[in-house]
């Protein structure tokens, strides 16, 4: 009877699988996720051990620089899960080694990371004291890390999230120098980040994809087997090819990793992160959820809200003396900025600083050159108040715009009424704010592969943009702001040392950010913008100072305010001089102007 019921249940299980291998595409394959959480714990663990012998060795040891990289090493392997599991922790164990204000208790936390021990290690100007410190810390860091990857089962979402932050990773931070700004480890480290990749693809979900399509998964493993050959022909930070890397190289890894999560009909993506996971690149127009980066009370507008928006953006009757409006200072025609230093307040006075764009404002997480607002709705909301500006009540609404009688449709098209007050107004203009976004520049598309007509000393710029100039250390790609690969929970703000004339002779005596806690680690800290469309919009730095980009690499180029001569003991640049050929700095600017998109290819 045993055997009966047992040749039954295998007859059973057969026909469940179409007939026991009558058609291997269909066959059922099992996921082995926990092979791919073992390795990820188990590097965790390596990196842990490192850190132990470094501390041994101590920072003036012989082996102190290999037991750095090898821990790094170990890291890189198993960050893409680490980090996911836990963002803050996963970027402070890798980010950059700078002080941190913490808000709640007024305390500054010093430098800590893999890229404060990079200092030490390499600049040999810690004490041993601070230096074991930092240590401590680090191991604190990632045994926090380790306890989340044993804690948390891996699964395909978690999977397929982590391993999309870890391409974009590769793209934005690891090829640019940001991972590792001293030894510049970054580009050997890709390789490590890639044969990860492999590993735990081929631990995972390789055989199931291998069924359902045999060809994809062949190019898929070829094209990482290029891209490691690529990096091996020349791993110099300085001279390393990042345009042909990213576009002949990545690209198509990317590309091959949308398709390979499409096949494997494991996971359907989310709407509640930076990423469109359906995007073939990481420079698609569409690469981005501008839902993730949108107040909650304001996501998915209408079309109606969105056209109401942009005849409210250029009507002066929003504004107190019936003269200002949204466009005066933000002109489409002029990269929606306003090419003046400084435009003029209600009263004809100057401004206090210089007028961003608003094209691609909205994937940002800070707004104001300061810093004060968090959402683009409050931006907005500021303006009204501003008795500078609109001088306006945000619960006051303007009568005097429902004179034009095309209102009293659109309100009630948009909102289903005409509104009390300004909040409607605000959600509309932000609405329509946030549909100027541009992603399909000269050099998107020659990044993508649609066009091929880069010159090679546009190519040498972009080059020079993402490792020598240090440009996308801060202006990260491929949105060229200060908000932050790959969660983009926070837009960096930085103390540049911005001079006072284009003479270069004093510094700037506006405090920006410092405004906020009144805390001297701030003073003269700016939020980091968008170089997008950056030739349209001079002059530049949030005074206005130069007329010119050439000026502005310049700056740069001799170390920014520190470099100067000014007094400056937070810079957040380096203060060494750049050493930028005048030939590389005109190449800068040449990449800097392919980022330009006309209007009306925007909206």
């Amino acid at each position: 009877m045993f055997r009966y019921l047992k040749s039954l249940f295998f007859l059973i299980i057969c026909i469940s699988i179409t007939g026991c291998k009558q058609d291997k595409k269909e066959t059922i394959s099992v996921i082995n996720w926990s092979a791919a959480q073992n390795y990820y714990s188990q590097n965790i663990d390596l990196a842990l051990s490192y850190i132990d012998s470094l501390e041994t060795e101590g920072m003036h040891g012989k082996k102190a620089k290999t037991y750095f990289a090898l821990s790094r090493v170990a890291f890189k392997k198993a960050e893409p899960y680490a980090s996911y599991l836990n963002p803050e922790v996963g970027h402070r164990a890798n980010g950059p080694a700078l002080p941190i204000y913490k808000e709640d208790t007024g305390k500054i936390i010093k430098p800590v990371g893999y890229q404060k021990i990079e200092e030490s290690v390499f600049d040999n100007e810690t004490s041993e004291a601070d230096f074991k410190q930092e240590l401590y810390v680090q191991k604190g860091m990632l045994s926090n890390l380790k306890k989340a990857i044993d804690k948390r089962d891996l699964n395909p979402q978690r999977f397929f999230i982590a391993t999309h932050q870890q391409l974009l990773r590769i793209v934005s931070l690891a090829i640019s120098g940001f991972d590792t700004p001293v030894s510049h480890l970054g580009i050997d480290e890709t390789i490590v980040s890639l044969e990860s990749l492999q590993t735990v693809y081929k631990a995972t979900i390789q055989n199931s994809i291998k069924l359902k399509n045999e060809k994809l998964d062949s190019d898929f493993n070829a094209n990482i087997e290029k891209a490691i050959a690529f990096i091996k022909k020349n791993q110099d930070f300085d001279t390393f090819d990042r345009f042909t890397f990213t576009r002949d190289y990545m690209n198509p890894i990317t590309r091959n990793w949308v398709d390979i999560r499409k096949s494997s009909a494991l996971w359907e993506p989310i709407d509640t992160t930076p990423f469109n996971f359906d995007a073939p690149t990481f420079f698609e127009d569409d690469s981005f959820n501008l839902n993730y980066f949108t107040a909650a009370i304001n996501q998915n507008p209408t079309e109606k809200q969105i056209t109401l928006g942009k005849k409210l953006f250029s009507d002066p009757k929003l504004s107190e003396n019936g003269k200002m409006a949204c466009i005066t200072c933000h002109l489409p025609n002029k990269g929606y900025a306003d090419n003046v230093a400084l435009n003029l307040d209600n009263q004809g006075k100057p401004l206090l600083r210089n007028t961003p764009t608003l094209i691609n404002t909205a994937f940002q997480q800070s707004f104001f050159l300061d810093g004060r607002s968090n959402t683009l709705l409050d931006q907005i909301s500021s303006v009204f108040t501003n008795d500078k500006e609109f001088n306006s009540d945000v619960h006051k609404f303007s009568n005097a715009i429902l004179k034009d009688s095309t209102y009293t449709t659109l309100f009630k098209d948009a909102f289903g009424k005409i509104s009390s007050n300004n909040t409607d107004v605000i959600k509309a203009i932000s609405s329509y704010i946030s549909t100027l976004n541009g992603f399909n520049s000269k050099f998107d598309k020659n990044i993508r592969g649609e066009e091929n007509n880069f010159s090679d000393e546009e190519k040498l710029g972009y080059n020079l943009f993402m490792g020598k100039a240090l440009c996308a250390t801060c202006h990260f790609m491929p949105l060229t702001n200060g908000t932050v690969p790959p969660f983009y929970t926070e837009t960096e703000k930085e103390v540049i040392g911005v001079p006072e004339t284009a003479e270069n002779k004093q510094l700037d005596d506006d405090l920006g950010f410092y405004w906020s806690f009144k805390e001297p680690l701030h003073k003269g800290m700016f939020k980091t913008p968008s170089i997008r469309n950056i030739a349209l919009t001079a002059p530049y730095m949030h005074n206005g100072v130069y007329k010119s980009l050439e000026e502005v690499v310049e700056f740069y180029n001799l170390g920014g305010g520190g470099g100067l001569g000014f007094d400056l003991e937070h810079q957040t640049l380096p203060f060494d001089e750049l050493n930028l050929t005048t030939e590389e700095q005109n190449a800068l600017v040449a990449f800097m102007k392919t980022l330009t998109e006309t209007v009306s290819d925007v909206y």
